[in-house]
Order: C-alpha cells, then structure tokens, then sequence
C-alpha cells in the first residue's frame, strides 16, 4: 500500500477567527521549506468561488493552494454549500451541483457525503507530501456534533494532530480556547497539540502571564501569537470579510467606488485588488444615497439573481442605478449583475427561484435564461478598444467564469471583451456587452481587477472623469502577497513544533 502523506489540522474557537489566512499561511511556509504541500477543507460554506478541475470549490482553498505553489482541484474542497436563502443552500459536490437543501435533507445526506469526503482526502494524501486541513466554525458547536464531517470527524479519519486558533481581537480568547477545549470529547481533546493566539494588536509581552497559566490550565502548548496583520493578503471568503474589504483609502479625493451590497452577494473578492490601490476606496452601499457621490457603480455576483434583482427594485437602487447610467457615470455589472442590467431574466425551469421571467433594468441588450447546467470554466480574454477598460485595449488577461444563465445580446452592441482560450483550448468568442456610450459595461469574467494593467486603466478613467490626476502607483505589479504572509506568521510561530506534529523536519533535511 502506497505511503499516506500526514495531516496536520487547523481549528478555530468560532468562524472569522483565522483559520483560512493561517493555513494559507501554512501552506506557502511548508512549501518554501521544500515540502508538496496541498489544503484541505471537507466542507465550506461560501458565496466566494473559484474554478478548479472545471468545477467549483470555496475561493480559500483555491488561495491556499496558490500559496502552496499548486494548481488547485476539486478534492481541496469537495463539498462546498452556496446559501441561496436564510434556509437553502445549493450542494456542491466535487464541483458540481448536487441540489439545493435545507438542514433536514442536508443532514440525511451527510453519511454519504462523508464517503465522498474520505475519498477526496485520500486521494490527495497519495499525491502530496503533507496536507493541511481547514475546520469550519468552531469543533465545540456541541448540537452540530453528531452531524460533524469537517472538524474532528475529519481529524479522526485523517488521524491528525489539531491546531487550535483564538482570535484576541475579538476579546475573550483565554476562555474561547478553554471553553472550546472542555466541550471537546477526552479522544478529541487529545489531538489538539497546540494553541494559537491570533490578530495580536500592541505588546505581546502583556500576555505573557496569561499564556503561561493557559498553557498550565490546558495541559497544551502554545505555539505561537500571531499580529495584526493590515494588509488583505488572502482574498475574502464570505460576508464577513465584506466591512474589512471596505475601509479602502479615508482621503476627501478618493476615487469612490461603490458595490451594491446585495442580499446574496457573491465573488465580491473580485474587488479587492481596487480597494488596495492608494487612493481608492471601495463602499458597499445599500441605499440609492449611497451611489450619488460614486465614481464608478458596480453590480457584482449574486448566488440568488432573481430575488436580488427584486430587493433592487424594491429598496429604490434599480432606480438609482439606472439614472446613474443615464447621467453618463460609469456602470458596471458583474455575472449577476451583469444578467440584471439586461432587458429581461427568464427562468423556465425555475433554477433561481418560483418567477417565470423578470423584467431588468435595460440598460444593456441582454436577455438571460437561466438552466440548470452551470458554467465554470477558466479563460484568457483580450480586452476591446472601446468603452470603460480601453485603455488596456488589444491587452490579454487570465480569468474565470461561475454561473448558471446564458445571457443572448438582442441586437448589436459592443462587446468589452473576446474570449481567446477556454479550457486550454483557442477560441474567439465575443463576450459581455456594451451600451453606446460606452459607460455601461457587463461582463461574466470573474477576477479581472487582479490584472494591473487593466486595473490601471479603469481607475486612470475614473479620475479624468474627476479632474484629479491619476496616481502613477496604479496597476504597480506587487510582490508576493503569500510571501509577506509567510514571514509575518513564520516570525510568530515555533514552526520546528508545528512540523513536528506531523512528523517532519523544518526545514526539510
């Protein structure tokens, strides 16, 4: 039988507290020490998607992976739940959707999807030197245990040693890590080997005294306390990231760009790379007010198009957006959003919800269809000579596509992008849409801000249409965002330990 690599597992006192950045972190730490390193993560629940294998797993572990130095697939994630209402959400399984469930009918799918789980663990275990597993939530979630397959049922059946992370920000992080270890079963207990003081602000020596009883309380080390880290180095992975990504730049002469903070926000991590700019500040707005000042009015994805599209119409948005549009200020739509800037939605299967068809906001000559067959491939595209990102004319970018709805142009309109590889393959495919003016622009491509060139000429754009010169940093390649991670949580953590309890070396011998 062939050699299982070990595991080594990271688990919070509750969700936000740091386990996806810490394990990207982990991730790029182990590889520059010259292990094969993969993540791991049995379920996520995200709106923030990324493609791999021409399947979707959670944005995380495909940043993970990145970190990594590897390409991502479907076993770093195999199944991933996209919330479409406060009650249902869509099952993906290795990548494709499954259904859509609510808690009931999800529960009685758990002792198959654990299987499922199994086999994508193992699988990576016979292709990598080391894996690194990501819990979710919090392991002491006592009425959630019988049902647990991504905590310390996943430590069990990978036979890993658990990291156990607080979050000092928050408050209260001496009794999270205690309290989480009391509700612990004594066989579960036993596997957290190390404890992890995370979002440090300030002296760390102030801690000391506590860090010490804790250890003394516990029976359990601690590993390491990691800083306050200020910088976004691991993209958003779900709404709770959303307040973070909006603080942008705080100057009167910012460029503003305001995203439509919709119910079922999705992929909103595709502007981040704006909010870092100097000089840009990036707002979620959910009232027309909010959009009178913007520069630039974004539509992002959405999980729920139909229903978002009505909580539009509904709150005075829909309206706000579209006189924006006609005021000539630019507008952008993105997947979702760029279905609802269109004529008209329909929905004969009822993929979206129980709606035949809506009508859009006709700022653009689109109509979408939704099917149950789902889009997710990634792609190079070459950017058009007209309209907002013109200025990146005739220049190609890498990106991706995530949705469920074929959108038809009606009649001839300018088209922002063309498609010249999908899937490895060479194409030339016409895609998005335009207005005449060129200040409305949809399009399905996801991650397109990651591009500096294209980044550079949008925000230039904006800031003719201001009057205020543009800020020759725009578009500035930046250096590895994993590697400065990996110094500022490699300075704080005893790594010799950590590695340790996977039985390795570090660095490698």
């Amino acid at each position: 039988m062939a050699r299982q690599a070990p595991c080594l597992m990271v688990q919070g006192t509750g969700s936000g507290v740091g386990k996806s950045l810490l394990t990207a972190a982990l991730c790029r730490l182990f590889a520059r020490a010259g292990y094969r390193v993969t993540p791991f993560k049995a379920q996520n629940m995200a709106l923030n998607a990324a493609v791999a294998d021409g399947g979707e797993i959670g944005r995380a572990q495909a940043a993970q992976a990145e970190a990594a130095g590897v390409e991502p697939t479907v076993d770093m994630n195999p199944i991933l739940l996209k919330p479409e209402s406060d009650h249902r959400s869509q099952v993906i399984v290795r990548g494709r959707p499954l259904t859509s469930a609510d808690w009931g009918a999800y529960r009685e799918m758990q002792g198959a999807l654990l299987g499922i789980v199994a086999e994508s663990l193992e699988r990576l275990r016979r292709t990598f030197e080391l894996v690194l597993i990501e819990g979710a939530g919090s392991p002491a979630e006592i009425n959630l245990r019988a049902h647990d397959i991504v905590n310390m049922r996943v430590a069990r059946l990978a036979d890993a040693r658990v990291l156990l992370v607080g979050d000092i920000d928050r408050g209260g992080v001496f009794a999270a890590l205690v309290g989480t270890l009391a509700l612990l079963d004594p066989a579960d207990r036993a596997r957290v080997a190390g404890l992890i003081v995370n979002k440090l602000r300030g002296d760390g020596s102030i801690l000391t005294p506590g860090l010490d009883e804790l250890a003394a309380r516990t029976g359990v080390p601690v590993l390491g306390v990691v800083p306050w880290i200020d910088e976004r180095l691991v993209p958003a992975e779900d709404s709770l990231d959303l307040e973070a990504l909006a603080l942008g730049d705080g100057s009167t002469d910012a460029i503003e760009i305001a995203v439509v903070r919709l119910p079922r926000i999705a992929n909103f991590d595709d502007f981040e790379p704006l909010a870092a700019e100097p000089g840009v500040r990036v707002r979620f707005a959910t009232t027309p007010a909010a959009l009178r000042a913007a520069d630039l009015v974004v539509l992002p994805g959405s999980k729920s198009t139909m229903a978002d599209l009505v909580w539009l119409q509904e709150t005075g948005l829909a309206a706000a957006v579209v006189a924006a549009a006609s005021a000539g200020r630019p507008v952008l739509g993105v997947c979702g959003g760029f279905q609802m800037l269109g004529e008209g939605l329909r929905d004969p299967q009822r993929v979206e919800s129980e709606r035949a068809a809506a009508v859009g906001l006709g700022l653009l000559p689109v109509t979408t269809t939704f099917s149950r067959e789902k889009t997710t491939v990634r792609v190079r595209a070459r950017v058009a000579a007209s309209g907002l990102l013109r200025g990146a004319a005739g220049s190609e970018l890498a990106a991706y596509e995530i949705h469920a709805g074929r959108s038809e142009v009606t009649r001839w309109a300018p088209r922002p992008f063309t498609i010249v590889e999908r899937c490895g393959a060479a194409v030339d495919d016409p895609e998005g849409a335009m207005n005449a003016r060129g200040n409305v622009v949809g399009t399905y491509l996801h991650g397109l801000f990651a591009d500096g060139a294209l980044r550079r000429s949008l925000l230039c754009l904006l800031a003719e249409l201001r009057g205020r010169p543009a800020d020759a940093r725009w578009g500035a390649p930046d250096a590895d965002r994993y590697e400065r991670l990996a110094d500022i949580v490699g300075g704080a953590l005893d790594m010799p330990a950590i590695a340790k309890l996977a039985g390795l070396p570090f660095p490698r011998a």
